[in-house]
């Protein structure tokens, strides 16, 4: 069974009296030269009441519908036939028009109403409304050929439904119709009325559109004492959407689009008895599913429901963000963009994520970046009056100048995603353009763990931009006005967004404070530790089959001071027999330890070095990437760091000795994490992180890196 079509207009106001809208509408009959596939309609009933005051039309329409000659062929029909019934009633100044099919009526069921009124704050105005329904049950199995069809015409008459009364307006002016008289009862039937008649005496009729009119204005001065005079009121009845409204705040519309508009606002009116969302929002999230209702419908009301559970309509009011984001979060609302846009500029490459989701917790990241989208929502609206057009989403300006691995911390990369997620969900549609600028090396990592988060109706915004390539034609100055160009890209403007910087460790809160906050961040962990002994390193072997893949890791020296090296082989090391461990099974206490280089293998001859050897002391984190130059088998191994020996004497120094001492055991303990990235997720965008010199670390306290295998690893103390 095929769904039923729904379909409702805005109002349309046409600033014309009702009676020049008829005379005008009646043009239309019993052919249009405007609607060609209008071919004929007869008169088949007719009703006039005695007084003139209504006046009933029943005409059969012939229509030529523009289908594919096979679909008539196998209909049987050439002609599809309507049956349209119009119900003037002069004296309330209405017309109601009901029309359906009378073709195929067991198959296909349409039904049509449309009305034409007189708009209730000015009386020499008329409104015009039309709503249909479209119930295809059966047709040849071509129910869906059937629906296409019949929604194409049926839109494309909508739009034609106003030229053709512009139309006749404009004829009808040429021929010195500017006006037509109001009806008025007859003398003569009032006289027979009140003679020969008994009948209830028709004089009051007069006083009835008197009234009528005395309440309209005084309702028109209510409404203008009500309303603040800056918002121009479309003074549509009950609330409904008006046409010309639709288009100076919500765009260019589709009539179906419009249609869903005004429906699932109906819909929100009846059933959600608390705040309603404004109508850009209900759009945004239709616009987010593609105008399709009932999913839209979903997602906001998923969306309502959240913002009631975490009062994010009071955030703006209530919420301060705590110091430390507004000492270190770099970003800030810069201007606006060129088509009226406003713009936020995220300086993420000077920007500490590590600290800040160390000092502050996931939820309250969060909960700043809601803020955000929040100011976004209301500086849209604000662009729109000050623009005179819509605007409802703003543009993302992100410099990555001083990215670098410490931004691929994971738990920080976990949290944008969620970030992401929350602002995917209930900000659909909202950004306009993401300008990516100055990229580095490590960014397409980046990209790949972020990127199959984002709807791909948002990715389509992306623009991506390496080194100084925003500053060469189709860059920067393509969407930003010269004048607004922030002073950190080499513009002339002061721009206000914090510099970010390091956040100091001092600042940091324990997993156990965070927690207290009720922030669920720190308890599923995607890392492993090992163990590593004097004599037993740890090692990790990753295949790789692709040439060009990206190992990436990251890892904490919770105890002790390591080397960590990454080798390459093109055997596969055998592992360890479980039982000959001993005392450093896996499932030891003691964390993993496992060997698989073996013993007898030679270094150059069963396997080469692909790094150089990284030291790294107690307490630091490490992250890195190796672009793999050959398929096989890449070990990564924790070793344990022996204190050298002084080179002067070969006897080992009281340093040496002292801080030899100290470590207990010999043990040294990691947690680590590592991945691979295949190539084809970096969408082609390799090249860049083999670039290898950039203005790399500024946050970064020691960098090291091998040009020759394009890997680098860094610290962060």
């Amino acid at each position: 069974a095929a769904m039923v079509q729904k379909y409702q207009s805005p109002v349309r106001v046409y600033k014309h009296p009702f009676e020049l809208i008829m005379a005008a509408y009646e043009r239309r009959f019993p052919t249009c030269p405007l609607i060609p596939m209008f071919v004929a309609s007869d008169i088949v009933n007719e009703y006039k009441s005695e007084d003139g005051a209504i006046h009933v039309i029943e005409r059969r329409c012939k229509l030529d519908i523009d289908a594919p000659r096979l679909l008539k062929k196998i209909a049987g029909v050439d002609y599809v036939y309507f049956v349209q019934k119009n119900s003037l009633n002069r004296r309330e100044r209405t017309l109601h028009i009901e029309a359906y099919n009378e073709t195929f009526s067991n198959r296909v069921i349409i039904n049509e109403h449309c009305s034409y009124t007189v708009h209730p704050d000015n009386e020499d105005w008329t409104c015009f409304e039309q709503s249909a329904s479209l119930d295809i049950k059966s047709f040849f199995g071509f129910e869906s050929t059937v629906e296409k069809i019949a929604m194409k015409q049926y839109t494309s008459n909508i739009k034609k439904g106003k030229e053709i009364i512009e139309y006749y307006l404009k004829q009808l002016e040429e021929e010195g119709i500017t006006s037509v008289p109001r009806w008025t009862p007859p003398v003569a039937c009032k006289l027979e009325s009140s003679t020969s008649h008994p009948r209830r005496p028709v004089s009051p009729a007069i006083t009835i559109p008197d009234t009528a009119t005395k309440e309209g204005l005084n309702n028109k001065e209510i409404l203008n004492t009500s309303s603040s005079p800056s918002e121009p009121t479309a003074g549509t009845p009950d609330d409904k959407l008006d046409a010309d409204y639709i288009k100076r705040y919500l765009g260019d519309l589709t009539p179906m689009q419009e249609s869903c508009l005004i429906r699932l606002r109906q819909w929100l009116q009846e059933t959600h008895k608390g705040k309603i969302p404004k109508d850009e929002h209900i759009l945004r999230f239709l616009r987010a599913r593609d105008f399709n209702i009932d999913k839209a419908r979903e997602i906001l009301c998923q969306s309502l429901t959240w913002r009631k559970q975490h009062q994010v309509d009071y955030i703006l009011d209530t919420w301060n963000p705590p110091q430390v984001l507004q000492d270190y979060y770099a970003g800030g609302w810069h201007h606006h963009d060129k088509d009226g846009r406003p713009l936020y500029v995220l300086r993420l490459g000077q920007m500490d994520t590590k600290g800040l989701v160390r000092a502050l917790g996931e939820e309250a990241l969060l909960r700043y970046v809601l803020s955000i989208n929040e100011e976004g929502l209301r500086r849209c609206e604000e662009n729109t009056k000050v623009f005179g057009r819509p605007i409802s989403s703003w543009t993302c300006l992100v410099d990555l100048e001083g990215l670098n691995m410490r931004h691929l911390w994971r738990p920080g990369v976990k949290a944008l995603l969620r970030i992401i997620e929350v602002v995917e969900a209930n900000y659909p549609e909202t950004l306009g353009r993401l300008l990516i600028l100055r990229a580095p090396r490590v960014f397409p990592v980046l990209w790949t763990l972020v990127s199959p988060f984002i709807d791909d109706n948002t990715r389509k915004k992306f623009l991506i931009y390496a080194g100084n390539d925003y500053q060469g034609p189709g860059g920067l100055l393509d969407y930003i006005d010269k004048e607004i160009i922030p002073d950190f890209l080499g513009g002339e403007c002061m721009c206000e967004v914090p510099e970010g910087g390091l956040v100091p460790k001092s600042l940091y809160r324990t997993a156990e404070e965070l927690e207290n906050d009720d922030i669920k961040l720190w308890t599923e962990t995607i890392y492993q530790s090992a163990s590593v002994f004097k004599g037993a390193p740890h090692e990790v072997v990753v295949q790789i089959v692709d040439a060009s893949s990206v190992i990436t890791w990251d890892f904490d020296v919770c105890k002790g001071d390591i080397v960590f090296n990454i080798f390459h082989s093109k055997r596969a090391p055998q592992p360890p027999k479980k039982d000959s461990l001993g005392a450093h099974s896996i499932t030891s206490p003691g964390g993993n330890n496992v060997q698989l280089i073996d013993k007898v293998w030679q270094l150059g001859r069963d396997y080469s070095m692909v790094e150089s050897p990284l030291i790294c002391k107690e307490g630091e984190s490490v992250q890195g990437s190796h672009v793999t130059r050959w398929p096989g088998f890449y070990i990564l191994q924790w070793k344990f760091h022996s204190m050298p020996a002084c080179a002067t004497t070969n006897l080992p120094r009281v340093d040496d000795v002292l801080a030899s001492l100290q470590v207990s055991s010999h043990k040294c303990k990691v947690m680590y994490y590592t991945e691979v990235i295949g190539s084809e997720d970096f969408r082609g965008s390799m090249t860049s992180l083999e670039s290898s010199h950039s203005g790399f670390s500024q946050l970064s306290a020691a960098t090291t890196s091998s040009s020759q295998s394009h890997s680098s690893s860094m610290i962060s103390r």
